[in-house]
């Protein structure tokens, strides 16, 4: 006992002396963050922190949007390397604590009586050994290695569990943006196949008129070329359909197939432009999230290369029972035991320790700049999404009164045809600027509600978090047993 405590103050002191870690320590940089947004609008609510897809009011577009979370692939994927990461923090941090081990071995052995120097012939031969041992060794990180590659390995898997967030963000707004885009390209096909059999009607009441004489053949043309004009446009609107369709099922973890449909473009109702400050996205947005923790992790391994620099302190011990007759292995002269402590390090490594110090510090510097690049980009992601929110909203008024006028034109054109002041050509002309018209104002209404979403997708927001709580692990889904406690 006597000669275990002097051991016992030795690990106290050089615990205590392991407090500190050479490397720098991580302090977030300095970024000039503006104090507010250029386009930013004045009327904007405080709605970034909430599930924004409901203020749509479509419940179809919501059980889309929880189907995605809880089947997307690409979600499943983000989690599985979750569990990665947790178990290369889990490796990484093990070091700190002793390592336990045993052995046992059982061995009959016979030696040649031929040898140069022969057996006395009090050494039994052949020979029996048995031993049954328990080791322990323990690495003092009086540098802080291990705790810099902890540190490491830490902000890496919180790296990992931001990327996931942005995954999550990501797939709602992009069910979200795909699904109003199909809804705007329902709303141009169903005004097409409106148009085409209003053309349909013209040419079959031109071509009795003609039959009578009331009208030349050059008029039953000219409205068949209306007719034509309309139903080229529709194959193309329904491969369209078709392909964002895939897309959504794809979203939705399903096999390409067709999409259920809630309210049309024209019932969606307009969410409100969430409110918020440019220095609230250094805490919202997953993608500046991680790459702050991808820093983290390039600095914490600076420390963890200066510290191969310094020798390594290692203390062992063993503690087991050894004996030619197993009868007597458990007894008291069968015991043995050793303890003792080793210290290593460097004197000439040929600047191998160096390089990887000077890799380190090289990552860290990649990482800030790739710190510094998501900031910006993420600023400019949200400047973009405004001015075009504004943008698109002051198209969409102005695309609505150009449809209005266009309607109105091609009423008195149709008008002054009936009661012959006009040709037929200016009927035609009329109507060839409406259709166009109409099948851009769809469009215009789409692409605004889909510049919404890229403001809440943009800005992030609280709405992540809750999001995230409605995915499904991989597990669950392939085998549901491993998912319930025993």
């Amino acid at each position: 006992m006597r000669r275990i405590i002097p051991i016992l103050l030795l690990i106290q002191s050089l615990g205590l002396l392991a407090g500190c870690a050479v490397g720098p320590d991580y302090r977030r940089p300095d970024l000039p963050v503006p104090g507010s947004y250029r386009y930013e609008v004045r009327d904007a609510n405080g709605t970034v922190n909430t599930e924004w897809w409901r203020q749509f009011e479509d419940p179809v577009l919501d059980a889309l949007i929880d189907e995605a979370l809880a089947k997307n692939k690409n979600v499943k994927i983000a989690a599985v390397k979750i569990e990665q990461a947790s178990g290369i923090l889990i490796q990484a941090r093990s070091p700190i604590f002793p390592q336990l081990n045993y052995s046992g071995i059982g061995e009959r052995q016979r030696f040649t009586e031929y040898a140069a120097t022969p057996l006395s012939p009090a050494v039994p031969n052949p020979q029996t050994a048995y031993q049954v041992l328990g080791s322990a060794s323990w690495e003092i990180d009086l540098w802080g290695r291990i705790r810099r590659l902890t540190e490491s390995a830490q902000a890496s898997l919180l790296a990992t569990e931001y990327a996931r967030r942005g995954v999550v963000l990501s797939l709602v707004a992009s069910v979200a943006s795909t699904y109003i885009q199909l809804r705007g390209l329902d709303e141009q096909l169903l005004l097409s196949q409106k148009t085409l059999a209003a053309y349909g009607e013209t040419v079959r009441l031109f071509e009795l008129q003609h039959q009578y004489g009331v009208v030349s053949r050059m008029n039953v043309e000219q409205a068949r070329s209306q007719y034509e004009t309309a139903a080229a446009a529709i194959p193309g609107i329904e491969s369209q359909i078709a392909q964002t369709e895939n897309a959504l099922s794809l979203l939705l973890g399903r096999n390409p197939g067709p999409i259920e449909r809630g309210k049309s473009i024209l019932e969606l109702t307009m969410p409100a432009v969430p409110s918020g400050v440019p220095s609230q996205v250094l805490e919202r947005r997953p993608d500046i999230l991680q790459a702050e923790q991808q820093l983290v992790a390039a600095n914490a391994q600076i420390g963890a290369a200066r510290a191969l620099y310094f020798p390594t302190i290692t203390l062992t011990g063993g503690y087991g029972q050894a004996s030619a007759d197993l009868s007597n292995l458990f007894k008291g002269p069968a015991r043995v035991w050793s303890y003792g402590g080793s210290i290593t390090g460097p004197i000439f490594a040929g600047g191998a320790i160096y390089g990887q110090v000077m890799q380190a510090e090289a990552g860290q510097k990649e990482a800030l700049l790739g710190y510094q690049a998501a900031v910006q980009s993420a600023f400019g992601d949200v400047e973009n999404a405004l001015v075009a929110n504004q943008k698109y909203i002051a198209q969409l008024r102005a695309q609505e009164r150009l449809v209005r006028a266009n309607e109105e034109y091609s009423k008195l054109a149709r008008l002054q045809y009936k009661g012959g002041y006009v040709p037929y050509s200016t009927v035609l002309q009329a109507e060839q600027q409406l259709f166009p018209s109409e099948l851009s104002l769809a469009q215009t209404r789409a692409a605004t509600f889909s510049s919404l979403v890229s403001i809440y997708q943009a800005m992030g927001g609280g709405w992540v978090v809750e999001a995230e709580k409605r995915t499904v692990p991989a597990e669950t889904e392939e085998n549901p047993e491993k998912s319930e406690k025993p």
